[in-house]
């Protein structure tokens, strides 16, 4: 069975670019992000009454402009929880080149308590680079983007250059971005699997100064850690050597794990590598390939799957009484932050600059009847039965009514049809 995620972009609301200018910085208008918040709420019990597998919000700072308001992904995912019944809830994700691991380890662990098993977490690697830089300083991480990743997904670039020119220092970049985000969450593992645990890795050291350990640790030397702690905490010596975090999650081992990229064979490897969850923002040419290479990877350290199984594709989807219809709904919810953020940083190619027919092309949406919409999707899961489907909107930038009500079209008249040729596809994988 097909296994939906809403995936709830927060944009704050503008007319159009002329009111967003004229509000500037609209990221910052207190009454229309209450507005938006609270109805992000509202299409999140919606989405549970509907039979929802998941919902998500991203992680993105310093949005001005007004586009991804999404600074606080833990706080909303749990005030989400303690509005729902049966829904999960994670972030999508927290980027790992930029935070303290021990701190998410804690934080997810602490919401999956509070949600009794109902979240999930997602991660990401970080490619603005504006905040990305910002927050990453005291790791040298900066924004970044494989450079693998145009080989599977032509419609993307390169933070502005081709593959051919990438400068060298990009390069180096993204090598380094790469090796502190799967270090870090390395470690948010071990915190969250281990019983206590010591690490040595490019940014952490557990405990600091990793050979010296902690020699001042007053319940050591009052004998009370070694009595009442984690087996081996404390040496012979009464010096703290290892980390024992608390609390467990509720779930075991630890919440499933969706970590995000656009067509990044590293990424896809490392997931295989932990029974993660690639989630692909890509077109199913860039995804396909890659759902194999996926399962290759994750069989070779134990982790069997289905083509499509623990595997999302990522969708933007507008549904119209005609082609035209749904073609207008992207130009009114779509098309603002298309323009001005995806194309405008690079994120994807505009030819001839027709902003537009990028959008359209991209791979990434999905338009028309709730036939066609049916039939594009049936077509992309033959390619790769993915077990998720993550549907981004725009809201508020997109109404709250239209957004449920797309919801309620997808769950009631296209998820039927998804599910048939998942379950056929599992059939024949176990024959």
């Amino acid at each position: 069975m097909l296994k939906p995620i809403i995936i709830m972009y927060p944009v704050i609301p503008a007319r159009d670019e002329e009111e967003r200018a004229a509000l500037r910085p609209i990221g910052r208008n207190r009454d229309r992000y209450q507005a938006a918040i609270q109805g992000m709420g509202e299409i999140i019990q919606a989405a549970d009454e509907m039979g929802f597998w998941g919902a998500a919000t991203p992680e993105h700072h310093f949005w001005s402009e007004g586009y991804e308001v999404a600074p606080s992904p833990g706080a909303t995912n749990a005030y989400w929880l303690a509005k729902t019944k049966n829904i999960n809830i994670g972030p999508l994700g927290y980027v790992m080149s930029t935070h303290n691991p021990i701190r998410v380890a804690e934080e997810v662990a602490v919401i999956d308590h509070l949600s009794q098993g109902r979240t999930f977490v997602g991660f990401a690697r970080g490619y603005q680079s504006r905040w990305t830089n910002t927050l990453g300083q005291h790791f040298g991480t900066r924004a970044t983007k494989s450079p693998e990743a145009a080989v599977y997904n032509p419609q993307t670039t390169l933070a502005g250059f081709s593959q051919e020119t990438m400068l060298a220092q990009d390069k180096a970049d993204d090598a380094h971005n790469r090796r502190i985000f799967e270090d870090n969450v390395e470690l948010v593992v071990k915190a969250w699997t281990q019983e206590s645990f010591t690490h040595k890795g490019p940014a952490w050291q557990v405990p600091f100064p990793y050979d010296e350990g902690i020699v001042d640790w007053p319940l050591a030397h009052a004998g009370v850690t070694q009595k009442l702690g984690a087996p081996g905490e404390v040496d012979d010596q009464g010096v703290w050597r290892r980390a024992s975090v608390a609390p467990a999650p509720y779930t075991r081992p630890h919440p499933k794990v969706f970590v995000a990229g656009s067509g990044s064979p590293e990424t896809v490897e490392f997931c295989g590598k932990h029974g993660f969850v690639p989630t692909y923002f890509a077109s199913i040419a860039a995804a396909g390939p890659l759902s194999e290479r996926y399962r290759t990877r994750a069989a070779q350290h134990g982790h069997v799957f289905a083509p499509g199984q623990n595997q999302a594709l990522v969708r933007w989807i507008q549904i119209g009484k005609t082609a035209e219809d749904a073609l207008e709904k992207i130009r009114a919810y779509d098309l603002d932050i298309w323009k001005n953020f995806y194309a405008s940083m690079g994120r994807r190619k505009v030819e001839g600059n027709d902003i537009f027919g990028s959008l359209v092309n991209s791979g990434l949406f999905v338009f028309g009847t709730v036939d066609s919409v049916r039939q594009q999707l049936i077509e992309q899961w033959k390619v790769l039965p993915g077990e998720h489907i993550a549907l981004v909107n725009h809201y508020a930038q997109m109404p709250k009514d239209a957004v449920i009500e797309t919801l309620d079209i997808f769950q009631n008249q296209i998820k039927p049809a998804l599910d048939e040729v998942i379950d056929h596809s599992y059939r024949v994988a176990a024959e």
